[in-house]
Formats: C-alpha cells, structure tokens, sequence
C-alpha cells in the first residue's frame, strides 16, 4: 500500500495552481441541497507505521475463508512473480498505447498476451482484451452478426450459459431487431441443441465449456452441427484453466471463443476486476472488436511493438466501428500473459489436473456420504449436487461460525433445482477442508 499524504503546504500549492480559494471551491458546483453538511466520523490521522499496525489488525479479523464457490470467480493461488513484474513501470498502466515509441514495454505484454491467449484457445489471433466475460461475449454475438452480414434473425444462447453473461446479451440486444432464444437442458447437465435443426435464419450458437453446471460440453459434436449451417458457432468459458486438461474451443469447431481470464493471475477480490479473452479465425480479424498489437521492425531493422488494428470509435468512423467499448482491461492482461508464461505448457496441464482430481475426491465422498450428484456428465473444478432439506439454514451458519462458503444456491436462477448446490474445488482447497464440509453437510 503507498503512503503519499498531501500536506498542507502541497494542497495550497495546488490550490493556487488551478486558481481556487480552498477544498470547498472544488464542489462549487454541486448543489447545497445534496452535500450532507457534516464532517465525516472519522478516525485521527495516523502516522505510516501506525496505519499499517491497524491495517494489519483488521486483516487479522478476517477469517480463513475456504471457498466452494466458484460459478464464475475461482480462487487460485497467484504466484509471487505476477505482482512482482506487473509493478514495473514500463508495464504498469492501463491506458491505451497512443505513443508505441514510449509505451514498448506495454505494447510488447500485450503482444505476448494475445499470442498466449490465442495458443490456449486454439484460434489464431485473439484481441487485446476486453471488459470482463459476460462483455466479451456480447461483443463476440455482434462480431457474429457482422461476420454473417445479418440485421436480424435468431441469437441461439445455451441456457447453461452463465445467468449474468445471459442477462448481459439481453440488454445488449435489446435495441437491435435480432431475437434471443434458450435451448433447454438435457438430463445430464448438458445442452440440448436437438432443436437447432428445426430453426430458420439463426445467425450464432453460444455454448459455455465447461457450462454453469461445471459440465463438459461436446463442442466437437456441436460445432460439426452448426456447422452445416451458416451460423457463427461461439463459444465462451468463465474457468480457462480447464484448456489445461481438455481441448481447446478453436480445435473443436468454435469460430470465436471468449470468455473471463479472471483465473489466470487475478484475485476474487469481491467479484473483480475481470478480463474479458477473445479469439477467432485471421479471415475475422476485421470484424473483431478492441484492437491488436502487432510486430514490425522499423527503419533501422530494429524490432518494435505498435497498435496494429483498432477498429473502435476513438480510431476510425463511428458508422465502422466494431465495438463502442472505449478502452479495455491492459493491465488484467498483462497479469493473465505473466501467470501464462509463469506455468508454461506443462505447469497448466498439471494444475488443470489437480484441480480436476480434488474435484472429483469431493464427488465421491460426497455420493459415499448419501448425496445426489444429479447430473453425469464430466466436470471440471465445479459440479452440481443435491444436499438435505433445509441446507440453507446450515448453509449461512458454516459461512458465519466457520468461514466456509459451502457452494452457490441455484433455485435463484433455477427454480426447478431447489436444495441443488454449485460446488467448486480449486488447488487452495485441501483434502481436510473436503473432509470437514463433507462432516457438516452429513450433520
């Protein structure tokens, strides 16, 4: 944490800088009656070593949290050398790379970080990264729609898809003449794309792999289905790590895979910040939203790092603009490129692994203690079981006494699956904490 105070002398200097009498001068402009005409309840000032006691005080407080929850933020262990590196200054930014002559050590990340991201997803060129998921998926069904040359017809969306992504591509669309349509899910926990063959002017079919159930999809089978049509066939992801064990969207048929890269070097950190991953075939590098970064060589011969394609409004004209998003998530990428490089091809597969067998360790206790698994498809870090009536109540009370968070309720979102909980295991899970949520849910 920084500890750069302003003193009194700094903000008078400041103050005369910009021609303001005092602090209050700043919100001239907001109106009396909305300002709340009271000092804030505040503690005294502290000096640097006292903060950081009070500060290391209230962390203390916290408790040790063991997270079975998951369903679209995983809680990872992030290697020491992220943080690290991303603190240097030729990489800590986020702002877009205006001047390549000063912004080298930027462009040069994200460089590494779309060459990574597009070998992990089995495409051939990926963006420069986007909001988070739920956006990289929106803007990847538009891309569809330019791709096809389309102003209407039916958007396919897996019901299976994230809740929030599904709610994002609504409103999305929402304005557009395009249709949004579900299809249901089959008794295994998987997508049910049988009516896909009776259905006229579909322009793009989304499948999340693995889906919200943590379910492996057939991808292959899909995308050879949509494929004898003139759909987009996209795919998106909230868990990237399962490319370590199972095979990339792009080898699988996909046309464009994108999704949330939060697992690759980001905290949870109270649902965010987010990385929104993106990549599809070169012929529809033009119909790609955000921007590349490219490599050349310049006059001299030497190598040098430059925007390459930004087909966003800041850029070119508003009527040929791919997307509206005016910036992106640079700094969240460059995490995700120095996690990728920091595991290397054999470091994913095995944490892909480990976190697919202590997954399967709590499926089987959890089957040996009584509970359902009600659905038998393969997972990976997460799956659906059914726990005794009246869990809720146990639920909330393991959250509070004991700090662990016992999976995700899904009646919310589904209300067919009532006392149905999402479960998910990461490599921070240990077999004591299994063994211990298994004794609580068996009580």
């Amino acid at each position: 944490m920084r500890y750069l105070p302003h003193t009194d002398s700094d903000i008078a200097a400041m103050l005369k800088a910009i021609g303001a009498g005092s602090t209050d001068d700043l919100f001239a402009n907001i109106p009396e009656a909305v300002r709340s005409g009271r000092k804030m309840d505040l503690p005294p000032a502290m000096s640097e070593w006292d903060l950081c006691a009070r500060m290391e005080a209230l962390a203390a407080e916290s408790p040790d949290c063991k997270l079975f929850l998951g369903a679209g933020k995983y809680d990872h262990y992030i290697p020491a050398v992220v943080a690290n590196l991303l603190e240097r200054s030729e990489l800590l930014t986020s702002y877009t790379p205006y001047q390549p002559e000063v912004s080298q050590g930027t462009l040069q990340a994200v460089y590494e970080y779309q060459t990574l991201t597009a070998r992990l997803l089995g495409l051939e060129i990926s963006n420069a990264s986007m909001y988070d998921g739920a956006s990289a998926l929106a803007e990847s069904l538009l891309m569809a729609t330019r791709i096809r040359k389309k102003s209407k017809g039916k958007i396919v969306l897996s019901s299976l898809i994230h809740p929030s992504y599904g709610q994002v591509v609504k409103t999305y669309f929402r304005p557009t003449p395009f249709e949004i349509t579900f299809l249901p899910a089959l008794a295994d926990g998987r997508t049910d794309v049988s009516a896909l063959a009776d259905m006229d002017d579909v322009v793009a079919v989304a499948v999340q792999s693995p889906n919200f159930f943590g379910c492996l999809e057939d991808l292959a089978g899909i995308g050879s289905l949509v494929g004898q049509t003139e759909a987009i066939f996209v795919t998106c992801f909230t868990e990237p790590l399962a490319f370590g064990l199972y095979q990339p969207p792009g080898i699988q048929g996909a046309a464009i895979a994108c999704g949330e890269g939060g697992s690759l070097g980001l905290p949870p950190a109270y649902g965010g910040p987010g990385l929104g991953m993106l990549a599809t075939k070169m012929d529809y590098v033009r119909r790609m939203p955000g921007r590349v970064v490219g490599k050349t060589t310049d006059a001299n011969g030497k190598e040098g790092f430059v925007l390459t394609l930004a087909t966003r409004e800041q850029h070119i004209r508003r009527a040929r603009a791919t997307s509206n998003i005016c910036t992106n998530s640079n700094f969240c990428a460059i995490a995700a490129a120095v996690y990728m490089a920091c595991l290397g091809k054999t470091g994913f597969r095995e944490l892909a692994r480990l976190n697919y067998d202590k997954t399967e360790y709590l499926k089987q206790q959890l089957r040996r203690a009584g509970m359902t698994l009600p659905f038998g498809a393969p997972t990976f870090n997460e799956f659906v079981a059914k726990l005794p009536p009246g869990f809720e109540r146990k639920h909330a009370d393991l959250a509070a006494s004991a700090g662990i968070v016992a999976g995700l309720p899904l009646a919310e979102w589904y209300p067919d699956l009532a006392d149905h909980y999402l479960l998910c295991v990461t490599e921070k899970i240990t077999r004591a904490d299994m063994d211990h949520l298994i004794k609580e849910v068996s009580e």
